[in-house]
């Protein structure tokens, strides 16, 4: 069995996350299939770090492009590929075999204002339609994506399989007493802070932390600190604006990409995590925080409340006042503090990625079986 997965996002935030471990885990638990990874040009060189049945085709076409619709095909046509993963959703109609497709989340549908415009709408509904209809299977990474898969597409509940994500081993290892002092030093972390680590676009609801985090200061908590760790901080001159509508600009630090060393060592030194997204396919950052022993403050919508369970403070993310409450709270009270660390290491050890890559290979062995 010859089996494709679409790789050119293997470097980026999130959809890279999986598809890093996907391969990686697949390397560890078959060496029989012949796996062909389609990947960037620059990535040509990664099959030589997972297995001789692993190799790699390099594709040029530009992500949500017209040029992969035809390219990709053609990749798996030469390839004589028996099956097809599209770890996202873009599966093209012309897929020449049977296959699989991962859909994260329907955030496009949900929130179509957060879209650049019209035709970036028009393209993201039709790319969800092709990819539920036209797959043989669908996997997605929550309950509360099903659920959003199932409303906006008329596809059988059977065909989609809920699969969850997990820790990526990179934030797993602890760092050393050494490490831990060395960021502290290195970006001058004297006092408490609260940490958000994600991307900054629209739905992760930044602007109303900042707000939360103003009234905070206010309430008399006015040596805690704010560290967003977020990409591309530049396309978003509303959160610098509201920094400095309240004044803020000594007390809210903005990090970009940061290595994974770095991240795992600012989780472990921060006093709270806070994680007030509108709307998320499954919601990692939560979950490594609390693998990191971090109390965690997240919201009450989407998949959320079914990533943490009862490890963490739900609170409703349109309202300020209610984010500040808890974070007061959790930073007022080292008992509340503790049992959000015990619960949250508990928490994680329900996820295992392990385990969720060898269920997606028994699904490929079903469809072709099929």
């Amino acid at each position: 069995m010859r089996i494709a997965i679409d790789a050119r996002k293997l470097r980026d935030y999130g959809i890279g996350t999986y598809i890093r471990n996907l391969v990686r885990h697949l390397a560890r638990i078959d060496r029989s299939t012949e796996y062909v990874l389609i990947v960037r040009p620059a990535d040509i060189e990664i099959a030589t770090e997972l297995g001789e049945n692993f190799r790699t085709v390099a594709d040029w076409s530009g992500a949500y492009s017209v040029r992969e619709q035809l390219t990709i095909p053609m990749d798996l046509r030469r390839e004589r590929v028996d099956l097809f993963h599209a770890p996202h959703y873009v599966l093209p109609p012309l897929t020449p075999c049977k296959s699989v497709v991962t859909i994260h989340d329907c955030i496009h549908l949900r929130f179509p204002q957060y879209l650049p415009n019209r035709l970036a709408y028009v393209y993201a509904r039709s790319s969800l339609w092709v990819a539920t209809h036209r797959s043989t299977r669908v996997l997605t990474v929550s309950e509360t994506s099903k659920r959003d898969i199932l409303r906006y597409f008329r596809v059988p509940e059977s065909k989609i399989d809920v699969i969850y994500n997990a820790i990526d081993e990179r934030l797993e290892q602890p760092p050393s007493d050494a490490e831990l002092a060395q960021v502290r030093e290195r970006y001058q972390l004297n006092d408490p802070f609260v940490l958000y680590a994600g991307n900054i676009k629209p739905h992760k609801n930044l602007e109303r932390l900042i707000e939360a985090f103003n009234t905070l200061r206010r309430s008399g908590l006015d040596h805690v600190k704010l560290l967003i760790i977020g990409d591309e901080i530049s396309k978003y001159a509303t959160l610098r604006r509201a920094v400095h509508r309240h004044k803020l600009h000594k007390h809210v630090r903005f990090f970009g990409f940061v290595p994974d060393k770095t991240l795992a060592s600012l989780y472990r030194l921060a006093s709270v995590f806070v994680f007030p997204s509108l709307y998320e396919g499954f919601g990692l950052p939560p979950l490594e925080a609390m693998a990191a022993g971090t109390p965690v403050i997240t919201s009450n919508v989407s998949s959320l409340p079914e990533v943490v369970g009862d490890a963490a403070i739900l609170i409703d993310p349109y309202e300020p006042d209610e984010i500040a409450a808890a974070m007061r709270r959790v930073l007022m009270d080292p008992a509340l503090r503790e049992e959000l660390r015990t619960r949250g290491l508990a928490r994680v050890k329900q996820f295992s990625w392990e385990r969720s890559v060898a269920r997606v290979r028994e699904i490929y062995s079903e469809v072709m079986e099929s």
